[in-house]
């Protein structure tokens, strides 16, 4: 007998429905929203700028910040709300000011990791526009603060001359020698609290220099060097920037401590 056809709807005469495909992830699955997140925030050329000028290791306030980048105020509020959200500055207000800083130390190595790479040819380099520009890089490339540590030609030769000396080591990772202690005690140099403990700064580490190209020393120890230069005038700032001038008493210091010249 001719088979009977199979009633419309039955189970044998549904057509299977197609296996499903893995859907892909979403932005908010990966890490990758996070960094498009940071890199928005550091893609505005006045937020760059705000940055920039943070890593001088003070506190600015709002205006301060317009005037730098030549906005007006209330451009410069809006970003620095986006900065602060983004985890990258810190406000702190005292009467009717605002300031801001960079919010950590490692916010401050993050972006001059940025710089030393822009600088080094990752995105290519500029000429200066002006001669104030070239003015005042010229003074950056001798001696500047990385936000609170030293860098600069004046940072690179910290640097040689604390490995050199026996003061810093790098055998098994960069370290403060037992001599390196030694000689900070005999210069009343001390390293900020909870150095080196869980949580707190490393005592000391590498920051590749931007125009130099090399390494000038960061961590707790570089900031201790930076502070201790300032506090007893061997340097000070030039202007409101980041460069600094070694004076006359810090280039008899430096070289009697450390057989540094000032470069």
């Amino acid at each position: 007998m001719p088979s009977q056809p199979r009633p419309a709807g039955s189970a044998q005469s549904r057509p299977r429905p197609p296996r499903s495909t893995p859907r892909p992830p979403r932005a908010a699955d990966h890490g990758g929203s996070s960094l498009a997140a940071l890199a928005a925030l550091l893609a505005d050329p006045t937020r760059a700028a705000f940055c920039d000028a943070l890593l001088d290791g003070r506190a600015w306030t709002s205006g301060e910040l317009a005037r730098y980048a030549r906005v007006a105020p209330s451009t410069a509020s809006e970003h620095l709300s986006r900065l602060i959200a983004g985890g990258l500055l810190a406000e702190e207000r005292q009467g009717r000011h605002r300031y801001v800083r960079l919010a950590t130390p490692a916010v401050a190595t993050l972006l001059e990791d940025l710089t030393a790479f822009a600088e080094s040819g990752g995105t290519g380099t500029r000429p200066p526009r002006t001669l104030a520009e070239a003015g005042r890089l010229s003074a950056e490339a001798r001696a500047r603060t990385c936000y609170d540590h030293l860098a600069g030609r004046l940072g690179v030769a910290v640097a040689d001359a604390l490995l050199n000396r026996g003061l810093i080591a790098e055998d098994t990772g960069l370290a403060v020698t037992e001599r390196g202690r030694a000689w900070l005690a005999a210069q009343a140099i001390e390293l900020p609290p909870r150095t080196g403990r869980r949580g707190g700064r490393p005592v000391v580490r590498n920051c590749l220099d931007w125009t130099e190209r090399r390494n000038h020393v960061g961590g707790a120890l570089g900031e201790a060097l930076c502070r201790t230069a300032l506090d007893r005038a061997w340097v000070e700032r030039i202007g409101s920037g980041r460069a600094l001038r070694v004076t006359p008493d810090g280039g008899r210091a430096l070289h009697e401590l450390l057989g540094v010249d000032v470069p």
